[in-house]
Protein backbone atom coordinates (compact mmCIF):
# COMPACT_ATOMS: atom_id res chain seq x y z
CA UNK A 1 0.00 0.00 0.00
CA UNK A 2 1.69 3.44 -0.82
CA UNK A 3 2.87 5.44 1.67
CA UNK A 4 1.37 8.98 1.85
CA UNK A 5 4.12 10.58 3.61
CA UNK A 6 7.14 12.64 1.83
CA UNK A 7 9.61 10.94 0.80
CA UNK A 8 13.11 11.33 2.33
CA UNK A 9 15.53 13.54 0.49
CA UNK A 10 17.46 10.29 -0.71
CA UNK A 11 14.68 8.54 -2.08
CA UNK A 12 13.40 11.77 -3.71
CA UNK A 13 16.52 11.95 -5.25
CA UNK A 14 16.55 8.34 -6.38
CA UNK A 15 13.34 8.60 -7.75
CA UNK A 16 13.79 12.04 -9.84
CA UNK A 17 16.96 10.30 -11.18
CA UNK A 18 14.64 7.25 -12.10
CA UNK A 19 11.97 9.43 -13.80
CA UNK A 20 14.43 11.41 -15.58
CA UNK A 21 16.38 8.55 -17.06
CA UNK A 22 13.35 6.70 -17.76
CA UNK A 23 11.85 9.86 -20.14
CA UNK A 24 15.12 10.00 -21.76
CA UNK A 25 16.07 6.91 -22.95
CA UNK A 26 12.39 4.68 -22.61
CA UNK A 27 14.51 1.99 -21.15
CA UNK A 28 14.13 0.92 -16.92
CA UNK A 29 16.44 2.43 -15.41
CA UNK A 30 18.61 0.40 -12.89
CA UNK A 31 21.28 1.39 -9.98
CA UNK A 32 24.46 1.52 -12.10
CA UNK A 33 23.08 4.18 -14.44
CA UNK A 34 21.72 6.17 -11.85
CA UNK A 35 24.97 6.25 -9.98
CA UNK A 36 26.72 7.03 -13.54
CA UNK A 37 24.32 9.27 -14.78
CA UNK A 38 24.01 11.53 -12.49
CA UNK A 39 26.82 11.51 -10.39
CA UNK A 40 25.24 10.34 -7.14
CA UNK A 41 27.82 9.93 -4.28
CA UNK A 42 25.83 6.54 -3.24
CA UNK A 43 27.00 2.81 -4.24
CA UNK A 44 24.90 0.99 -6.50
CA UNK A 45 23.72 -1.29 -3.50
CA UNK A 46 22.63 1.41 -1.60
CA UNK A 47 20.61 2.63 -4.63
CA UNK A 48 19.16 -0.49 -5.53
CA UNK A 49 18.26 -1.16 -1.65
CA UNK A 50 16.35 2.48 -1.67
CA UNK A 51 14.62 1.59 -5.32
CA UNK A 52 12.85 -1.80 -4.08
CA UNK A 53 11.62 0.38 -1.41
CA UNK A 54 10.44 2.53 -3.29
CA UNK A 55 8.64 -0.15 -5.55
CA UNK A 56 7.21 -1.33 -2.78
CA UNK A 57 5.57 2.09 -1.86
CA UNK A 58 4.23 2.00 -5.45
CA UNK A 59 6.45 4.75 -6.97
CA UNK A 60 8.86 2.35 -9.20
CA UNK A 61 7.88 -0.92 -10.71
CA UNK A 62 10.04 -3.60 -12.69
CA UNK A 63 8.88 -4.95 -15.95
CA UNK A 64 10.84 -8.59 -15.53
CA UNK A 65 12.84 -9.61 -13.09
CA UNK A 66 16.21 -8.64 -12.61
CA UNK A 67 15.43 -5.65 -14.77
CA UNK A 68 15.87 -2.18 -14.19
CA UNK A 69 12.81 -0.23 -12.99
CA UNK A 70 10.15 2.77 -14.82
CA UNK A 71 7.47 4.92 -12.81
CA UNK A 72 4.17 3.41 -11.84
CA UNK A 73 1.45 7.08 -12.36
CA UNK A 74 2.01 7.50 -8.30
CA UNK A 75 5.54 7.77 -9.17
CA UNK A 76 5.05 10.24 -12.17
CA UNK A 77 2.58 12.05 -9.82
CA UNK A 78 4.96 12.69 -7.17
CA UNK A 79 7.77 13.70 -9.34
CA UNK A 80 5.49 16.60 -11.23
CA UNK A 81 4.01 17.57 -7.44
CA UNK A 82 7.39 17.80 -5.60
CA UNK A 83 10.36 17.14 -7.21
CA UNK A 84 10.27 18.68 -10.85
CA UNK A 85 11.12 22.21 -11.84
CA UNK A 86 9.16 24.08 -14.45
CA UNK A 87 11.91 24.41 -17.30
CA UNK A 88 12.54 28.13 -18.34
CA UNK A 89 12.00 29.01 -21.82
CA UNK A 90 14.59 30.32 -23.22
CA UNK A 91 13.89 34.37 -25.08
CA UNK A 92 14.35 32.36 -28.37
CA UNK A 93 11.79 29.77 -27.46
CA UNK A 94 9.78 32.71 -26.67
CA UNK A 95 10.02 34.72 -29.24
CA UNK A 96 9.13 31.93 -31.95
CA UNK A 97 6.00 31.16 -30.25
CA UNK A 98 5.25 34.82 -30.14
CA UNK A 99 6.07 35.56 -33.59
CA UNK A 100 4.41 32.46 -35.23
CA UNK A 101 1.00 33.41 -33.32
CA UNK A 102 1.60 37.05 -34.16
CA UNK A 103 1.22 36.68 -37.51
CA UNK A 104 -2.54 35.65 -36.90
CA UNK A 105 -3.76 38.51 -35.51
CA UNK A 106 -7.34 38.65 -37.96
CA UNK A 107 -8.99 36.09 -36.83
CA UNK A 108 -9.72 33.92 -33.31
CA UNK A 109 -10.37 30.23 -35.16
CA UNK A 110 -7.09 30.49 -37.35
CA UNK A 111 -5.15 31.61 -33.99
CA UNK A 112 -6.70 28.80 -32.27
CA UNK A 113 -5.81 26.18 -35.26
CA UNK A 114 -2.88 27.09 -35.86
CA UNK A 115 -2.27 26.89 -32.24
CA UNK A 116 -2.55 23.43 -32.28
CA UNK A 117 -0.57 23.17 -34.89
CA UNK A 118 2.55 25.20 -33.47
CA UNK A 119 2.11 23.08 -29.88
CA UNK A 120 2.49 19.90 -31.78
CA UNK A 121 5.65 21.11 -33.84
CA UNK A 122 7.41 22.88 -30.31
CA UNK A 123 6.77 19.56 -28.08
CA UNK A 124 6.78 16.62 -30.59
CA UNK A 125 3.82 15.37 -29.15
CA UNK A 126 -0.01 16.17 -30.33
CA UNK A 127 -1.14 19.15 -30.09
CA UNK A 128 -4.94 20.08 -29.11
CA UNK A 129 -6.98 23.17 -28.77
CA UNK A 130 -10.35 23.28 -27.65
CA UNK A 131 -12.63 26.51 -29.61
CA UNK A 132 -14.52 28.04 -27.05
CA UNK A 133 -18.41 26.78 -27.14
CA UNK A 134 -20.64 29.41 -29.43
CA UNK A 135 -23.27 30.14 -27.19
CA UNK A 136 -21.09 30.99 -24.65
CA UNK A 137 -19.70 34.04 -26.10
CA UNK A 138 -21.77 37.16 -26.84
CA UNK A 139 -22.62 39.38 -29.70
CA UNK A 140 -20.69 42.07 -30.11
CA UNK A 141 -21.17 43.22 -33.24
CA UNK A 142 -23.79 41.79 -35.91
CA UNK A 143 -24.79 42.28 -39.91
CA UNK A 144 -27.02 41.05 -42.20
CA UNK A 145 -25.47 41.66 -45.63
CA UNK A 146 -27.21 41.02 -49.10
CA UNK A 147 -26.17 38.39 -51.42
CA UNK A 148 -28.81 38.10 -53.83
CA UNK A 149 -32.50 39.22 -53.65
CA UNK A 150 -33.34 35.43 -52.00
CA UNK A 151 -30.29 35.20 -49.48
CA UNK A 152 -28.79 36.96 -46.82
CA UNK A 153 -26.19 36.50 -44.98
CA UNK A 154 -25.67 37.40 -41.13
CA UNK A 155 -22.28 37.95 -39.79
CA UNK A 156 -21.67 38.38 -36.29
CA UNK A 157 -18.21 38.95 -34.16
CA UNK A 158 -18.16 38.05 -30.34
CA UNK A 159 -16.75 38.47 -27.23
CA UNK A 160 -14.47 35.40 -27.80
CA UNK A 161 -12.85 37.79 -31.24
CA UNK A 162 -14.85 35.06 -33.50
CA UNK A 163 -16.63 35.97 -36.28
CA UNK A 164 -19.55 33.65 -37.13
CA UNK A 165 -21.40 33.66 -41.01
CA UNK A 166 -24.74 31.61 -41.66
CA UNK A 167 -26.85 32.19 -44.80
CA UNK A 168 -30.38 32.66 -44.47
CA UNK A 169 -33.42 32.79 -46.95
CA UNK A 170 -35.50 35.93 -47.61
CA UNK A 171 -39.17 34.91 -48.12
CA UNK A 172 -39.42 38.97 -49.66
CA UNK A 173 -36.75 40.79 -50.83
CA UNK A 174 -34.64 43.40 -48.38
CA UNK A 175 -35.35 47.07 -49.43
CA UNK A 176 -31.69 49.19 -48.83
CA UNK A 177 -33.49 51.17 -46.30
CA UNK A 178 -35.35 48.27 -44.39
CA UNK A 179 -31.68 47.23 -44.61
CA UNK A 180 -30.12 49.81 -42.74
CA UNK A 181 -32.76 50.19 -40.16
CA UNK A 182 -33.18 46.34 -39.40
CA UNK A 183 -28.85 46.32 -38.66
CA UNK A 184 -29.36 48.93 -36.14
CA UNK A 185 -32.34 47.14 -34.68
CA UNK A 186 -30.03 43.80 -34.30
CA UNK A 187 -27.01 45.71 -32.58
CA UNK A 188 -29.19 47.73 -30.37
CA UNK A 189 -31.06 44.76 -28.64
CA UNK A 190 -28.75 42.30 -28.98
CA UNK A 191 -25.33 43.79 -28.00
CA UNK A 192 -23.90 42.03 -25.02
CA UNK A 193 -26.57 39.21 -25.30
CA UNK A 194 -25.52 35.30 -25.48
CA UNK A 195 -25.38 33.73 -28.57
CA UNK A 196 -27.32 30.74 -27.53
CA UNK A 197 -29.93 33.68 -26.42
CA UNK A 198 -30.54 36.07 -29.45
CA UNK A 199 -33.73 34.83 -30.86
CA UNK A 200 -35.45 34.43 -27.40
CA UNK A 201 -34.61 37.72 -26.57
CA UNK A 202 -36.09 39.07 -29.31
CA UNK A 203 -38.99 36.65 -29.39
CA UNK A 204 -39.60 38.02 -25.72
CA UNK A 205 -39.73 41.34 -25.80
CA UNK A 206 -41.79 40.89 -29.10
CA UNK A 207 -44.98 42.21 -27.29
CA UNK A 208 -43.31 45.86 -26.67
CA UNK A 209 -42.63 46.14 -30.24
CA UNK A 210 -44.94 48.23 -32.69
CA UNK A 211 -45.52 49.13 -35.85
CA UNK A 212 -42.10 49.31 -37.93
CA UNK A 213 -40.39 47.85 -34.89
CA UNK A 214 -42.68 44.86 -34.89
CA UNK A 215 -42.13 44.22 -38.59
CA UNK A 216 -38.07 44.61 -38.16
CA UNK A 217 -38.24 41.83 -35.39
CA UNK A 218 -40.37 39.60 -36.76
CA UNK A 219 -37.45 39.90 -39.79
CA UNK A 220 -35.05 39.22 -37.49
CA UNK A 221 -36.90 36.55 -35.65
CA UNK A 222 -36.71 34.52 -39.87
CA UNK A 223 -33.26 35.19 -40.13
CA UNK A 224 -32.03 34.50 -36.63
CA UNK A 225 -33.71 31.14 -36.85
CA UNK A 226 -31.21 30.60 -38.99
CA UNK A 227 -28.44 30.95 -36.34
CA UNK A 228 -27.60 27.32 -34.39
CA UNK A 229 -28.05 27.45 -30.79
CA UNK A 230 -25.08 27.03 -28.51
CA UNK A 231 -23.21 24.85 -30.95
CA UNK A 232 -20.32 23.12 -29.09
CA UNK A 233 -16.87 24.81 -30.03
CA UNK A 234 -14.44 22.70 -32.35
CA UNK A 235 -11.16 20.89 -31.14
CA UNK A 236 -7.95 21.41 -32.89
CA UNK A 237 -5.85 18.29 -32.93
CA UNK A 238 -2.25 18.36 -34.95
CA UNK A 239 0.93 16.03 -34.99
CA UNK A 240 -1.52 12.97 -33.98
CA UNK A 241 1.38 10.70 -36.55
CA UNK A 242 4.00 12.07 -34.07
CA UNK A 243 2.53 9.38 -30.83
CA UNK A 244 3.29 5.96 -32.97
CA UNK A 245 7.01 7.02 -33.07
CA UNK A 246 7.21 6.73 -29.59
CA UNK A 247 7.94 3.59 -28.15
CA UNK A 248 5.05 2.82 -26.16
CA UNK A 249 2.89 2.68 -29.08
CA UNK A 250 4.85 -0.18 -30.97
CA UNK A 251 2.63 -2.53 -29.57
CA UNK A 252 -0.69 -3.20 -31.58
CA UNK A 253 -2.93 -2.67 -28.56
CA UNK A 254 -1.87 0.21 -27.42
CA UNK A 255 -1.80 1.67 -30.69
CA UNK A 256 -5.05 0.95 -31.42
CA UNK A 257 -6.41 2.76 -28.14
CA UNK A 258 -4.77 5.74 -28.90
CA UNK A 259 -6.33 5.81 -32.67
CA UNK A 260 -9.43 4.98 -31.60
CA UNK A 261 -8.90 8.24 -28.56
CA UNK A 262 -8.06 10.21 -31.24
CA UNK A 263 -10.98 9.49 -33.49
CA UNK A 264 -13.24 10.93 -30.48
CA UNK A 265 -13.14 14.46 -30.10
CA UNK A 266 -15.67 13.93 -26.66
CA UNK A 267 -13.27 11.93 -25.18
CA UNK A 268 -10.54 14.07 -25.72
CA UNK A 269 -12.09 17.20 -24.61
CA UNK A 270 -12.78 15.41 -21.53
CA UNK A 271 -9.41 14.62 -21.18
CA UNK A 272 -7.94 18.09 -21.56
CA UNK A 273 -11.29 19.20 -19.12
CA UNK A 274 -10.10 16.92 -16.79
CA UNK A 275 -6.34 17.93 -16.64
CA UNK A 276 -7.52 21.62 -15.27
CA UNK A 277 -10.20 20.95 -12.71
CA UNK A 278 -8.14 21.55 -9.92
CA UNK A 279 -5.94 24.53 -12.01
CA UNK A 280 -5.71 27.55 -9.30
CA UNK A 281 -3.87 29.81 -10.41
CA UNK A 282 -4.77 28.83 -13.89
CA UNK A 283 -1.45 27.71 -14.95
CA UNK A 284 -0.55 24.08 -16.75
CA UNK A 285 -1.61 21.10 -15.24
CA UNK A 286 -1.17 17.24 -15.78
CA UNK A 287 -3.00 14.60 -15.97
CA UNK A 288 -1.31 11.13 -16.01
CA UNK A 289 -2.01 7.75 -17.50
CA UNK A 290 -4.93 6.18 -14.55
CA UNK A 291 -5.84 9.53 -13.51
CA UNK A 292 -8.08 9.81 -16.00
CA UNK A 293 -9.91 6.59 -15.13
CA UNK A 294 -10.53 5.28 -18.42
CA UNK A 295 -8.50 2.28 -18.79
CA UNK A 296 -7.99 2.38 -22.22
CA UNK A 297 -6.23 5.27 -21.66
CA UNK A 298 -3.30 4.35 -19.05
CA UNK A 299 -0.41 4.59 -21.31
CA UNK A 300 -1.63 8.22 -22.20
CA UNK A 301 -0.51 12.21 -20.35
CA UNK A 302 -2.13 14.82 -20.91
CA UNK A 303 -0.63 18.48 -19.80
CA UNK A 304 -3.27 21.11 -20.46
CA UNK A 305 -4.03 25.16 -19.19
CA UNK A 306 -6.88 27.21 -20.14
CA UNK A 307 -7.03 30.60 -21.64
CA UNK A 308 -8.95 33.33 -21.36
CA UNK A 309 -10.48 36.16 -23.12
CA UNK A 310 -10.33 38.87 -20.80
CA UNK A 311 -10.81 37.88 -17.29
CA UNK A 312 -12.89 35.06 -18.29
CA UNK A 313 -11.76 31.44 -18.72
CA UNK A 314 -13.03 30.30 -22.20
CA UNK A 315 -10.96 27.03 -23.28
CA UNK A 316 -8.83 24.90 -22.54
CA UNK A 317 -5.62 24.16 -24.79
CA UNK A 318 -2.52 21.26 -24.04
CA UNK A 319 -0.58 18.22 -25.53
CA UNK A 320 -0.75 14.94 -25.44
CA UNK A 321 1.57 12.26 -25.76
CA UNK A 322 2.91 8.83 -23.77
CA UNK A 323 3.13 8.60 -20.00
CA UNK A 324 7.07 9.05 -20.41
CA UNK A 325 6.92 12.47 -21.28
CA UNK A 326 9.26 15.33 -20.45
CA UNK A 327 6.65 17.20 -17.76
CA UNK A 328 9.02 19.69 -16.84
CA UNK A 329 9.56 21.07 -20.76
CA UNK A 330 6.13 20.81 -21.66
CA UNK A 331 4.38 22.20 -18.79
CA UNK A 332 6.68 25.38 -19.50
CA UNK A 333 5.47 25.77 -23.28
CA UNK A 334 1.67 25.05 -22.54
CA UNK A 335 1.79 27.55 -20.02
CA UNK A 336 3.68 30.30 -21.89
CA UNK A 337 1.32 29.16 -25.00
CA UNK A 338 -2.04 29.44 -23.19
CA UNK A 339 -0.95 33.29 -21.66
CA UNK A 340 0.11 34.10 -25.45
CA UNK A 341 -3.68 33.20 -26.88
CA UNK A 342 -4.89 34.85 -23.87
CA UNK A 343 -3.58 38.21 -24.69
CA UNK A 344 -4.27 37.76 -28.78
CA UNK A 345 -7.57 36.29 -28.31
CA UNK A 346 -8.21 39.37 -26.26
CA UNK A 347 -7.02 42.17 -28.44
CA UNK A 348 -9.08 40.65 -30.77
CA UNK A 349 -12.40 40.69 -29.19
CA UNK A 350 -11.06 44.46 -27.79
Amino acid sequence: MAREESLSERESLILQAAVQGYITTAEPVGSRTIVKRFGLDLSPATVRNVMADLEEDGYLQQLHTSSGRVPTDQGYRYYVNHLMRVQELTLTERARIENELSARLNDADDVLRHTSQLLALVTHQTGLVKAPDEGSAEVRYIEVVLVSETRAAILIADTHGQVHTVLAPLDTPLAGDELVKLNRFLNQHLAGVSLADIRAVVHDTMGAFLNEERRLAERALQLLDMVPRDRPGQLYLQGAAQLFEQPEFRDFKHAREVMDLLGESDRLVALLRAGIMDWHPPTASVLIGSESHDDALKEISVVASPYRVGDKQVGVLGVLGPRRMPYSRLTAIVDYTAGLVSRVLTKLAG
